[in-house]
């Protein structure tokens, strides 16, 4: 591909230009430093993208670049119509958007209303403020139970572990779904919503193309005295049992007022806004955050939290399918992003596996299956990018890049380790910064007399590096290149699939669909040979060995009654 053709006419454009779109995940302080003081910026990503334009991909997401003390990795936002000065400016920010747009990619950017920065000038002004003034009304405070006010208002916990609340010395204490230096907004004052509204103006006519809502479920409250005492309970245990709109803090059926009011703004711009909602809700429940008078989209957990089972693939796929055509949405698709293990060490571990306990033991038992695992990732994208609907990548899967397990106690920054009293390693594995070259003091990802990455690289990256994969015909590179310049040949406007494997097949392994045009996607979820249908093969996740489709493979065929 010519990375200087601006026209990019392989890409949707239009109002409608998500609903089937290849997005591209980064995780700004870990894709590219361009001043070698450690941490990606803006300029680093500006940088990149003729790689970018070059792998297919149709938008990029940015997670949060806001100025942030980094006590969650930038989800604790200081300022939200800036740029944190280790990594740029505005102007750096607006001229890596006309850069994206210039090779046709879309920008989408993290907008994180749960929560500020506990350095966010609202909450210092609510510290220095008196209990019952307007400056603490924007977050949540209360009076501790017991006799001395010594006791947390309510028994919630927080997302990392510990209580939701924290005290101050006046003995008041605030509400904190996540870390303490992220307080919780209270969305039902209007100054909060008014300000969020400019937020979204502010960035819009900067050119950004839509938003990823951070903790979309989580913004609403029940703050009605007494407040509910849930009893002793997990994040995970929390997400199981929320059902119906009624949860005190999770999933409240009044957030959806908030995103009806956002989607007004969204609208006011040609073509509108996009929004997509980081929702841990159950199935039903995600219809109501991408109905088109809503936010439009939201990403599909079940997918990714599906492991490598054919049967249980194919019900979550129908199902989401299902849940997108009732929403009036598109359905998401996503393998990895920077909360989870990357899917390369997930499909690696042997069927059952703890994570907690393999990342805390430093990626050593149980033994993953390296091998294994990358084989299954690449079977695994390939089916994923010829669904219906929006493929959510995430940076360095496109080379393959596992799972860091190695990091010490010492070099871990991710807040959970600490909240979850070492019981939990966090999610530092997937934000090791990515290795462009093979060599260097940092694989590339900054200068060579800059600073060490701010976490550190294995020495096996090298060799996983976006230089050491190119050209190189079976890299995982190459395969995500090709895969997307078919898919963008390949995909219209029909967002359907029919199935050409029954119960039957699933049950053997085999996951064998059929998309607009002839393009037929098979993946042999098993070991053995299956048989391989008659075709002309456009792409296969590994090598064929003439005999069929091997173990742990998927091929894209188009029929001979199809057009090319």
């Amino acid at each position: 591909m010519d990375v200087t053709d601006t026209t990019a006419p392989h890409r949707q454009d239009g109002p409608d230009w998500w609903r089937q779109a290849a997005v591209y995940q980064i995780y700004p302080r870990s894709f590219a430093d361009s001043d070698g003081d450690g941490l990606g910026d803006i300029r680093g990503i500006t940088s990149r993208l003729p790689y970018l334009a070059e792998l297919g991909v149709d938008a990029v997401w940015l997670s949060p670049f806001y100025p942030s003390a980094l006590a969650d990795g930038g989800y604790d936002v200081a300022d939200y119509r800036d740029v944190d000065p280790r990594l740029g400016t505005l102007d750096d920010f607006d001229e890596m958007v006309a850069e994206a747009h210039r090779f046709g990619i879309k920008v989408i950017i993290d907008i994180v209303p749960n929560h500020t920065s506990n350095d966010h000038e609202w909450f210092q002004a609510a510290l220095r403020a008196e209990p019952g003034s307007p400056e603490r009304d924007r977050y949540i405070f209360r009076q501790g139970r017991g006799e001395n006010g010594e006791l947390p208002p309510a028994d919630w916990e927080s997302a990392f572990g510990g209580p939701a609340w924290s005290r101050l010395p006046d003995g008041w204490w605030y509400m904190h779904l996540f870390a303490p230096e992220q307080p919780d907004l209270n969305w039902e004052n209007p100054e909060v919503r008014a300000d969020f509204r400019k937020t979204l103006r502010f960035w819009s006519d900067r050119g950004v193309d839509g938003y990823r809502i951070d903790v979309a479920n989580a913004l609403m409250k029940d703050l009605d005295e007494p407040l509910r005492d849930m009893g002793p309970r997990s994040y995970d245990e929390q997400m199981a049992e929320i059902e119906d709109g009624t949860h005190p803090f999770w999933d409240r059926d009044e957030v959806h007022e908030i995103y009806r009011e956002w989607r007004e703004v969204f609208n006011e711009y040609d073509p509108p806004r996009v929004g997509i909602a980081e929702a841990w809700v159950k199935r039903h429940r995600l219809v109501l955050y991408a109905r088109p008078e809503g936010l439009g989209q939201a990403f599909n957990f079940e997918y990714l939290k599906t492991g490598w089972d054919a049967r249980e693939l194919r019900s979550v796929i129908d199902e989401s399918l299902r849940t997108a055509q009732d929403a009036g949405a598109s359905a998401t698709w996503v393998l990895s992003n920077h909360d989870v293990i990357r899917h390369a060490s997930r499909f690696a571990l042997p069927e059952g596996a703890d994570t907690d306990e393999w990342l805390l033991s430093g990626g050593t038992r149980p033994e993953a299956d390296a091998e294994r695992g990358l084989r299954r990732a690449r079977a695994a994208t390939m089916l994923e990018l010829a669904l219906p609907g929006s493929a959510y990548m995430y940076q360095g899967e496109e080379l393959g890049l596992p799972e860091v397990a190695s990091l010490t106690e010492d070099e871990l920054q991710d807040p959970v380790w600490e909240r979850s009293s070492h019981t939990r390693k966090g999610r530092d594995g997937c934000r090791v910064p990515l290795p462009w070259t093979r060599t260097g003091p940092s694989f590339g990802f900054g200068t060579e007399d800059g600073e060490s990455p701010w976490l550190p690289q294995p020495a096996y990256f090298g060799e996983l590096s976006a230089e050491a994969q190119e050209g190189e015909e079976d890299s995982t590179l190459e395969l995500y290149r090709e895969a997307l310049r078919l898919r963008h040949k390949l995909v219209g406007t029909d967002e359907s699939l029919t199935w050409l494997s029954d119960e039957e097949t699933a049950s053997d392994g085999v996951l064998h669909f059929v998309r607009p045009d002839g393009w037929h996607c098979l993946t042999n979820f098993g070991t053995e040979t299956r048989p391989l249908p008659e075709g002309e093969v456009l792409l296969s996740s590994g090598p064929l060995n003439g005999e069929g489709l091997p173990g742990e493979t998927t091929v894209w065929l188009r029929d001979g009654a199809a057009d090319g």
